[in-house]
């Protein structure tokens, strides 16, 4: 626990704890819309951001915060309107939005490599206290967002129509889901990077549903994955001198493969349990439950 009497260690940790609770948090919800690259998609037009912090020497964070912002908007509106030439529009956009970060950090004084490096795969000993102060903000819009109005937004994720139809405002809400999924990229970028956030955004998610169907038990578990990862990469990171993005990323990953391994014996053995608990020949075999709509309660 020697790692804990450094201050860039301190702001590191407590940045990574932040990082694995948000990025899960509004990652359940780009799973469900099918929308899981959407973070990778953001993390390039954040670079844009970064570059123009450092070129007009301002905070990269919450540069990058308004570009990515500003870039989840046009994402959506691509999606309303584009049809068949979406792709190519997102396309540009993303790849714009990462060679324009590139050409404004060589551009500004003082730029270099090293800088580009750790916004890209994420670094712990450039964490400054302005990053953790802004990474606290903008972790408590995300929370706010992913908690206050789970149930809007899990409605919209599942069925955008019946959501419609319910009186829900469908697209206020995809806006808002984009927007969220833009404040935790930068919020997730000096810890894990943006070429690699996505990764946190969506495997702890799609390992918690090897457990669980239930949209707030795979909620707490992905949760408790990522803050795991997060936390447990860090410290590797500081103790091997590796990367802690792809330290994290990777356990990630390694966590996604034990969970599916573990996820086989358990579902027989709820299955034998539920079979030796059910009577022979009871009526309720053969009872067909009734279908849910997009708005029923499904562990919500």
């Amino acid at each position: 626990m020697d790692f804990l009497n450094y201050a860039f260690m301190q702001r590191a940790l407590l940045a990574a704890v932040l990082v694995g609770i948000t990025a899960p948090a509004i990652g359940i919800y780009l799973v469900q819309r099918r929308q899981a690259l959407m973070g990778d998609g953001i993390g390039h037009v954040a670079m844009t951001g970064v570059g123009l912090g450092f070129l007009l020497s301002t905070s990269p964070v919450w540069m990058a915060t308004a570009v990515s912002v500003l870039g989840a908007v046009l994402m959506e509106l691509i999606r309303w309107y584009g049809r068949t030439r979406g792709d190519i529009a997102l396309a540009m956009l993303f790849y714009g939005g990462m060679a324009g970060g590139v050409m404004l950090i060589n551009l500004a004084p003082g730029g270099s490599t090293a800088n580009l490096t750790s916004y890209l795969f994420g670094s712990l000993s450039t964490v400054s206290e302005s990053d953790v102060t802004a990474i606290c903000v903008l972790a408590a819009l995300v929370l706010l967002v992913t908690l206050g109005v789970r149930r809007q937004l899990f409605a919209v994720s599942q069925d955008e129509e019946f959501a419609r139809v319910t009186g829900l405002p469908v697209r206020a809400l995809n806006l808002l889901t984009a927007v969220t999924a833009a404040v935790t990229v930068t919020v997730a970028m000096r810890v894990v990077g943006l070429l690699l956030v996505s990764a946190l955004m969506v495997v702890p998610v799609a390992a918690a549903q090897q457990l669980s169907r239930s949209f707030t038990v795979t909620f707490v578990i992905a949760v408790a994955i990522g803050v795991v990862v997060a936390v447990s990469g860090t410290v590797t990171s500081y103790y091997q001198d590796v990367p802690p993005g792809a330290t994290i990323v990777l356990l990630t990953i390694a966590a996604f493969l034990a969970l599916t391994a573990l996820a086989g014996p358990l579902a027989r053995r709820r299955a034998r349990a539920a079979a030796a608990a059910q009577p022979a020949g009871d009526p309720a075999e053969c009872v067909i439950p009734p279908a849910r709509g997009a708005g029923d309660e499904v562990g919500v």
